[in-house]
């Protein structure tokens, strides 16, 4: 090992010493200096251009923001999602905008850039193109929709009241309050019933009387509670004939037309005191009996 570095020694004395020379050598600074002051004046333009680009960008995605969001606002038409999900877009939108050219000053290949994103784009609705369905489908039901928040509905066999329409999901609660969570694109793709998608609903009722009832009685009878009920509607006219002569029963169809909100309360109304004045006028409401006749053998001979 000894003499290995003497037999080095003075090759590396030279070295240190050039070294040493040309550190201590004002000339060599002085070079150095002068290629960075050149590379950066030529440099400093497109800094300059980079950085004027990007601040009056930012004034101008402000300003665009600021009227996109007070022309969204004005629209009452428009969803509160919506408006955020378009305000958002614009603005990532505007961004690589800036972006793209802040980087063209520099130099730097913009198709290149274009077509990385294009690739990350891709590989990224690929990996997540259920979430992306679903997405699609909450953008879709926003600009359409079919039901809105506080609706009930009916799909997919479960009903319920609309609490909130997200981009993803819509989220129903049912009558005896339990939170369901559909994703949207099986909402798009089901048959979905929207209960309150009008004003008035029509209520059908049936009702069912002995053969040996007077139908006509019964029918006056449900006619006048009807008729004295505060919410069942009498436009449209209501509608009370009997409907079906079943195998034990006379069957009698109403239909009433009832504000949405009142729908429930009349159903339960009517059924009540349909009954008790059924039971006070002595109409009877048959129930499915078996009658079994016993043939006296002896006798059949």
């Amino acid at each position: 090992m000894t003499r290995i570095l003497a037999e080095n020694a003075d090759y590396l004395t030279d070295e240190l010493t050039e070294a040493v020379q040309q550190i201590t050598d004002t000339s060599f600074w002085q070079t150095q200096w002068d290629q960075f002051t050149t590379q950066f004046m030529a440099f400093l333009p497109r800094l300059v251009t980079a950085i004027l680009i990007f601040v009056i960008g930012q004034l101008l995605v402000k300003l665009i923001m600021k009227i996109v969001n007070q022309a969204l606002t004005k629209n009452k038409h428009t969803d509160a999602i919506i408006q955020q999900f378009l305000s958002s877009v614009l603005k990532i939108a505007l961004q690589i905008l800036i972006l793209i050219f802040v980087l063209d000053v520099f130099g730097v290949p913009v198709s290149s850039f274009v077509t990385l994103i294009s690739a990350v784009t891709l590989a990224l609705s690929l990996a997540v193109k259920d979430s992306l369905a679903n997405f699609a489908q909450g953008i879709i039901m926003m600009f359409t929709k079919p039901f809105t928040v506080g609706d009930y509905v009916e799909t997919s066999g479960v009903a319920g009241t609309v609490q909130s329409i997200s981009l993803f999901y819509t989220r129903l609660n049912t009558p005896d309050n339990v939170g369901i969570f559909i994703p949207n694109g099986d909402m798009a793709k089901a048959k979905v019933l929207n209960y309150s998608a009008e004003q008035l609903r029509r209520l059908e009722l049936k009702f069912s009387i002995g053969y040996t009832d007077d139908f006509e009685k019964a029918k006056d009878i449900i006619r006048r509670i009807i008729d004295s009920h505060p919410y069942a509607l009498q436009t449209p006219e209501p509608f009370v004939r009997v409907s079906n002569h079943g195998d034990s029963a006379i069957e009698i169809t109403a239909r009433i037309w009832v504000e949405n909100a009142h729908y429930w309360e009349l159903n339960f109304d009517m059924k009540e005191q349909v009954k008790k004045a059924f039971d006070d006028n002595g109409i009877s409401i048959p129930f499915n009996q078996l009658d079994i006749h016993i043939v006296d053998p002896v006798r059949s001979e």
